[in-house]
């Protein structure tokens, strides 16, 4: 780092994204997009006249896009706001609530968090998983802080019901609880319908996972008209025009296809069973993942060697380096071609460990 640096920020430890390969052709597992591409009505909804419109800047209230959001959810226009990825909308929220009041989230969870709060300046408690990697929802009972939890949590997969998360909520009537839901179309429930009963619930969802967006960068919040100006301030404050024409055009028309929405989204889940049902048969220990990727230890290959031999065969899965699931792989759910080149892979791993 440089001398200019402001030493607040000297100890910050960066985000870091799945590998990215350049120079070799993987299949990759490991940054859990969607195998499918977008919804043919994205590639209808960026004509000609919409490119060369890039000369003029974009609609700063994302109308379009926030208007499909909230059709499609049954809300007012008022309480959507749409963002550059979940990610930024997840670092406004930490601007705009996070304070003297801090937050509370899961020791194991998306790894931003601790980042956006570090970087921020929001104090933050991380609270370790049971020994299942399931939440303890009595850890996050403490009124007089925020909440954040992943749900289905990552890398786990594991979900909160609905009871468990009003629960929550009722313990913070003057706190915001944040449900960030980046991978609940694939098996879940969204917590959507508790808005009407919950003016602190903010929820945050993506179209990177469930609508292969992952490369349009379109992320979006739903919460109570006061906590979404709440967060247009916020925005405004920083960039207002933070989501470019093209991602509004695609996020609006993947929106609108719910039929190959679901049907996608249906497929991944399929896949998930099946593979997981395969990795059980091979010995593997798992978690119920209810999410685009599964969350495996290798029987008898420690975590970092099982992930650098699934490398050498030419699939990319990701690994973390905590004690706690240092050994386990997080492996996305691809094609059905892709997992089962990626079982034949665990299998002769696991013979090669057993011979």
């Amino acid at each position: 780092m440089s001398r200019y640096l402001d030493p607040r920020h000297a100890s910050l430890v960066p985000y870091t994204p799945g590998e990215q390969p350049k120079d070799r052709k993987f299949i990759k597992l490991n940054t859990n997009e969607s195998p499918f591409p977008p919804s043919p009505k994205v590639l209808e909804a960026i004509s000609r006249q919409q490119v060369e419109s890039l000369k003029l800047y974009s609609d700063p209230d994302a109308r379009m896009l926030t208007g499909a959001i909230a059709k499609h959810y049954g809300l007012k226009e008022s309480q959507v706001v749409a963002g550059n990825g979940s990610d930024e909308i997840l670092a406004f929220a930490f601007l705009a609530f996070g304070g003297s009041k801090g937050a509370v989230f899961p020791e194991i969870s998306y790894g931003f968090y601790p980042v956006f709060a570090q970087l921020l300046g929001v104090s933050y408690r991380a609270v370790p998983l049971k020994e299942d990697f399931s939440i303890d929802i009595e850890d996050y009972l403490t009124p007089g802080e925020n909440v954040v939890i992943a749900n289905p949590n990552a890398p786990t997969g594991l979900l909160l019901g609905h009871a468990e998360i009003e629960t929550i909520l009722r313990a913070h009537p003057d706190d915001v609880v944040l449900i960030d839901e980046a991978y609940v179309d694939f098996g879940s429930e969204s917590a959507v319908s508790l808005l009407p009963r919950y003016e602190n619930l903010l929820i945050v969802q993506t179209f990177s996972k469930s609508r292969s967006l992952a490369g349009g960068r379109v992320g979006f919040a739903l919460g109570s008209p006061a906590l979404i100006a709440d967060l247009q301030a916020i925005r405004y404050s920083f960039n207002p025009y933070n989501l470019g024409r093209l991602p509004q055009l695609a996020g609006a028309a993947a929106m609108e296809d719910e039929e190959y929405f679901r049907r996608c989204t249906r497929r991944i889940a399929a896949t998930r069973e099946r593979v997981k049902v395969a990795l059980n048969q091979l010995g593997c220990v798992q978690t119920d993942s209810r999410a685009n990727f599964l969350f495996v230890k290798l029987p008898g290959v420690p975590g970092a060697e099982a992930q650098a031999k699934l490398r050498a065969k030419g699939i990319l899965v990701r690994r973390f380096d905590k004690p706690a699931i240092a050994d386990y792989l997080r492996v996305t759910v691809g094609s059905d071609e892709e997992m089962d080149a990626f079982l034949a892979a665990v299998r002769e791993i696991i013979e090669e460990a057993n011979s």
